[in-house]
């Protein structure tokens, strides 16, 4: 998954992620190289014009990480009346998406093969997002690693500052000490609102993948956080 957080003392760039990625098949390259033109996104110097990028007006969700962006796509096909914006460094999953996106003719999606963060930082307008979706990002189980979580205070506030007043962060993980984690802070943050409290009571609108459901078959948990940006 996408980030680059700094540390306080040498602010020297801290990864969330490593680029490791399959070899790519012969389908997944040729949707890079026909598709991406139409469906990506160059971010150029400066903030992207977002209702240019897409053609229209519409509220945008980023999506941050979005896989093989099975849950990406049926959420833009759910959600007509949204514009989604998906980021994602593995270039396998951009190529699956790609794909899925002409096949189911999907045209409310956009793509980035980028640094999520850097995006946030130097190409997304303060307020210019009406939502955030960060489903299962790279949990680094190991307790020296988790300086490498993407979801850390510094990044909260960035993120933050790009979601409109009333807009949505929707943050799903099935690592139980990275759900603690990640409640523990949100909650410390006053730019969100929880109304459930704690973790929410379901899914919301997130799609349940095959992967999970694989998951919830063998016992394991996940937990989701649905939090509202304050006024």
């Amino acid at each position: 998954m996408n980030d680059e957080t700094t540390t306080r003392n040498t602010r020297r760039p801290v990864r969330s992620f490593v680029r490791r990625e399959g070899r790519l098949t012969a389908g997944q390259q040729r949707a890079l190289e026909r598709l991406y033109p139409r469906y990506g996104i160059e971010p150029g110097d400066g903030v992207i014009d977002l209702t240019t990028a897409f053609g229209r007006e519409a509220p945008v969700v980023l999506d941050i990480g979005f896989g093989d962006g099975e849950a990406l796509a049926e959420m833009a096909q759910a959600h007509p009346e949204r514009s989604y914006l998906g980021i994602e460094v593995y270039r396998t999953g951009v190529g699956r998406l790609l794909r899925r996106l002409e096949e189911d003719g999907i045209d409310n999606v956009r793509v980035m093969d980028a640094d999520a963060v850097a995006i946030l930082r130097q190409h997304i307008a303060p307020a210019g997002l009406a939502g955030v979706n960060l489903f299962f990002p790279d949990p680094w189980p190991k307790k020296r690693h988790h300086k490498r979580r993407m979801v850390q205070p510094e990044w909260l506030a960035l993120v933050a500052s790009r979601i409109r007043p009333g807009g949505f962060l929707h943050l799903a993980t099935d690592w139980e000490n990275y759900a603690e984690h990640m409640l523990e802070v949100v909650s410390a943050s006053p730019d969100f609102d929880n109304p459930n409290g704690g973790y929410a009571p379901d899914p919301g609108e997130r799609p349940v993948t095959k992967f999970e459901r694989r998951g919830r078959r063998k016992g394991h948990g996940v937990w989701d956080l649905i939090v509202y940006r304050t006024g």
